[in-house]
């Protein structure tokens, strides 16, 4: 991420050895990261990992399955902000 900064980033919830919420707080952590957004999409669709991942740093927190216009949406938006 720091080498090749993407405009925006997309993570599940669940991964091998660090979980999405790892993952953001280790962005949000990074001074050279801490603004990069991050969209969220998981199975977890209960309302206290929705709010955990916004506590932690989410900007945007998609449920599976998801509407594929609405994440392509998302990555335009930051894609264009970063530009």
């Amino acid at each position: 991420l720091i080498e090749l900064r993407p405009d925006v980033v997309l993570t599940d919830l669940e991964m091998p050895r660090m979980d999405g919420f790892d993952l953001l707080r280790n962005i949000r952590a990074d001074a050279r990261l801490h603004d990069l957004p991050v969209v969220v999409i998981t199975s977890r669709l209960a309302d206290k990992h929705r709010r955990y991942a916004e506590e932690v740093g989410a900007n945007h927190y998609l449920g599976k399955p998801y509407q594929e216009e609405a994440l392509l949406a998302l990555v335009d938006r930051y894609t264009r902000a970063g530009a």
